[in-house]
């Protein structure tokens, strides 16, 4: 009995709930489909970030730039990050055997979390920003700002309609890398202490 528990414990990882220790090789249609996913991002950040950029209006009533408004800066920099990174993640993700080692494996798992909840934080940001431009706040008596600049206001949803596309593949590769991630480990077990038997919870 005990050389069986002592099997069982090897095939589970000791105690449940352990890491698994044969790390299996990502298929090449897996591989290429991931890396192909993690490019898409790439033109997507740097198009939000070009026109977001670009967003500045003169008329007669003055002058307005997206450098006028921290959220709009702030989108700017997220999507730079993001670009950055999905290349560099992309290219590391196409080489063989690179996305199968447990420190890589938490890398993309742990970057790919705060990076989705960057650009999801610029993007929400923005979102509130462009709203009291178009609205105005009549609490506190600001009128709205995009009857005056039309174009700055056309040129900035449209940077911040792009940033949400951003979002929704970073959404998607956060659920990939975390798959990827806990199908690593085992099901936790408990110790049956009268047979001192360990079973797994969630069965064989």
């Amino acid at each position: 009995m005990e050389k069986s528990n002592d099997h069982d414990k090897g095939n589970h990882g000791g105690s449940g709930g352990g890491a698994t220790d044969k790390w299996e090789e990502v298929g090449p249609g897996m591989r290429t489909a991931e890396t192909m996913l993690r490019l898409a991002p790439v033109g997507l950040c740097v198009a939000a970030l070009v026109v977001m950029l670009k967003d500045s209006e003169d008329n007669e009533f003055g002058s307005i730039s997206y450098s006028n408004l921290a959220a709009f800066r702030y989108l700017v920099h997220a999507n730079g990050i993001c670009a950055g990174y999905s290349l560099l993640s992309a290219a590391i993700a196409a080489m063989p055997r690179s996305s199968s080692t447990m420190p890589r494996v938490w890398t993309f798992f742990c970057l790919d979390q705060l990076l989705t909840y960057l650009v999801l934080a610029a993007g929400a940001v923005s979102a509130e920003v462009l709203y009291l431009a178009y609205n105005g706040d009549a609490a506190i008596t600001w009128s709205d700002a995009c009857s005056s600049y039309g174009s700055f206001c056309h040129k900035a949803t449209a940077s911040v309609i792009i940033t949400f596309f951003v979002v929704c593949f970073y959404v998607v590769l956060s659920l990939i890398s975390s798959y990827k991630l806990f199908t690593r480990f085992d099901p936790p077990s408990i110790v049956d202490s009268d047979k001192n038997i360990e079973v797994a919870v969630f069965g064989s």
